[in-house]
């Protein structure tokens, strides 16, 4: 098999990179551990900053987001029964806009099988080679047989586990990591959402975020303890949890209802450097994981994706490299950024175990200046609906 970009990975990120290299006419194959149907049904983000929907729309999938996403304005944030509005309209003159992962993916695998894309599902044993030469090639197997694939390029697009990362050798990749001792017990509901915008609640029993997927789909979280197990929440328990950590009158209009899903998901802030080595492009997760209190990990892989498929394009169409060349110091100055802000956001609202008077203290005086203050809030909006690319 011969193309002039091989991806590997079939989420949101290498889909959306397909798609828009593809409309350049720049040839594309992806190659995906999972099975298509494994992929569509993961659970993920659902916020996308306003740069993440323009570039969908660039790629021609934003019909049914334009028709059925919900543009938020802005986002609450709690402490007890203090709530504050950081209105993003007004501050930044932008909104985000509340789209789930899952029907990212889904529109995007739609329009790649309009456009023919080779897409190999279930590939296995994946390995890069010759990163440093004209030419590159990935091997790996598929439906029992060992193939190869040459190409130009190679974008990493396979997640924090995959094999791209892991292919810069040791000696010259640095990765920095800071792991939080809590995690989030997610929820999703068939239930309307108890505010029509984010409500992310400090408390002193911990963090709890109010989300939506929909006007009939709702997304909770609480903290909890990296050593809890799903199967020791019932719904009851999540639901008079989550009640406790929210204002009171959110709490008391809330309807529960069954989960169609529940899981924890650990947080850890996490950056590998560089981006790039040789004809490799990480992208994504891949490079990067933040803890989703900020709602940055999709939106950074897109910002990743901006950056590289024009990069790719230029290499490919025209031989100008100075694009991929400063690809990795570009994507990093963002995704540092975007790094400080969802540090930030995790350490105003969440309680930390063994902490002293003085942290809660802390988080009550931030949330009390935000109440205060206009340029604070300016500042938390311009960073929560998006840098500029």
């Amino acid at each position: 098999m011969k193309t002039e970009v091989a991806i590997i990975g079939g989420g949101p990120s290498g889909l959306l990179l397909s798609q828009l290299l593809n409309r350049a006419g720049v040839e594309t194959v992806i190659l995906e551990r999972s099975t298509r149907e494994h992929v569509l049904s993961r659970i993920r983000a659902g916020i996308l900053e306003f740069g993440a929907v323009r570039m969908l729309r660039e790629a021609g999938v934003a019909d049914r987001l334009d028709r059925e996403a919900i543009p938020h304005d802005g986002c609450f944030l709690t402490d007890e029964d203090l709530m504050v509005r950081i209105d993003f309209k007004k501050l930044t003159g932008q909104h985000v806009t509340v789209y789930g992962q899952t029907e990212v993916t889904q529109d995007l695998y739609k329009a790649q099988d309009v456009m023919g894309t080779t897409i190999l599902h279930e590939v296995s044993d994946v390995t890069i080679h010759d990163l440093d030469q004209a030419t590159s090639h990935v091997d790996f197997t598929h439906e029992g047989e060992r193939k190869r694939l040459d190409c130009l390029f190679v974008a990493g697009c396979d997640g924090f586990h995959g094999v791209s990362r892991k292919t810069i050798p040791e000696g010259k990749r640095r990765e920095h990591e800071r792991v939080y001792p809590f995690g989030w017990l997610g929820l999703l509901s068939e239930t309307p959402p108890c505010n029509d915008e984010l409500i992310y609640a400090n408390s002193p029993r911990g963090f709890a975020l109010a989300s939506m997927r929909n006007e009939n789909l709702s997304r909770y979280y609480v903290q909890v303890p990296l050593t809890d197990k799903v199967e020791a929440w019932s719904d009851d328990a999540f639901w008079a949890e989550l009640k406790r950590r929210l204002p009171f009158e959110t709490a008391e209009r809330m309807v529960t209802g069954p989960s169609m899903e529940k899981s924890i998901a650990p947080l850890r802030s996490f950056v590998a450097e560089p981006m790039r080595w040789g004809n490799l492009f990480l992208v994504g997760d891949a490079a990067h994981i933040v803890p989703p209190t900020g709602a940055k990990g999709l939106n950074l892989a897109a910002s990743d994706v901006h950056y590289l498929h024009a990069a790719l394009i230029d290499a490919v169409k025209s031989g100008d490299r100075s694009g991929i060349d400063t690809y990795s110091e570009r994507a990093l100055m963002r995704v540092w950024k975007a790094m400080r802000f969802s540090w930030q956001m995790t350490m105003m609202l969440h309680r930390f175990e063994g902490e002293d008077s003085f942290a809660a203290q802390m988080r009550k005086a931030t949330l009390q200046h935000l109440s205060q203050s206009e340029t604070a809030r300016r500042e938390l909006a311009e960073n929560y609906i998006g840098l500029p690319y």
